[in-house]
C-alpha cells in the first residue's frame, strides 16, 4: 500500500499526546529515541530544532526533526568548517513501514534545508543490523566516518 498524500505538520496541543504514543518496531527501538524525547529536546533547543508529525489523511504515521545550523565536533579540527543541518530523528509507526514515509520526511527535510539556503545535509546513525545505515546510503547519503559519540555521520550535497 502506497502513501496517498504524506504531509509534515507541526506538533499541536491536539497531537502531542498521540505523537508521544508513536512506536516503531520493537527492533528499531535502540535505534531512534522516544518521540517524547525528542519533543523535550526540541523544547530546549527551539532556535535549532525543527519537530513536525508525518502525516497521511488523519493518520500519524511518524516523526520527524530536523535541525539547523549547528557546529558539530566531528568538524573540530576544520578550520571555518560550516555549520550543519539535518536529519536529527525519524521514526516511523511500526504498522507504516515500508509505504515511502521515511523517503517523503528525509526529502521533505531536504527542502526545508534548501529553503534556508543550505547546500548540504547531514545525519548521523548507530550502527548495527537492522539499523537505518542502508536507507540513508540508498537515498545518497555519503558516509564520512564516527562522531565522538560513535554514530556514523553522512552528508548529502543538496546542489545538485
Amino acid at each position: 500500500m502506497k502513501a496517498v498524500s504524506p504531509r509534515l505538520e507541526k506538533v499541536t496541543p491536539d497531537t502531542v499526546l498521540d505523537a508521544c504514543r508513536l512506536e516503531v518496531a520493537p527492533e528499531q527501538r535502540k535505534f531512534v529515541s522516544p518521540v517524547a524525547q525528542s519533543l523535550a529536546e526540541a523544547y530546549v533547543h527551539p532556535d535549532t530544532a525543527w519537530p513536525r508529525l508525518i502525516c497521511d489523511g488523519d493518520r500519524i504515521v511518524g516523526f520527524v526533526m530536523a535541525f539547523f545550523d549547528v557546529r558539530f565536533d566531528y568538524d573540530a579540527d576544520v578550520p571555518d568548517a560550516p555549520l550543519r543541518s539535518g536529519l536529527w530523528r525519524l521514526a516511523i509507526a511500526a504498522g507504516e513501514q515500508g509505504r515511502g514515509y521515511g523517503r517523503f520526511a528525509v526529502g521533505a527535510v531536504n527542502e526545508e534545508i534548501r529553503r534556508r539556503g543550505g547546500t548540504v545535509s547531514t545525519v548521523t546513525w548507530h550502527g548495527g543490523e537492522g539499523g537505518p545505515e542502508e536507507f540513508y546510503l540508498r537515498l545518497g547519503y555519503r558516509m564520512r566516518g564516527l562522531t565522538d559519540d560513535d554514530e556514523y555521520l553522512g552528508d548529502l550535497d543538496l546542489t545538485g
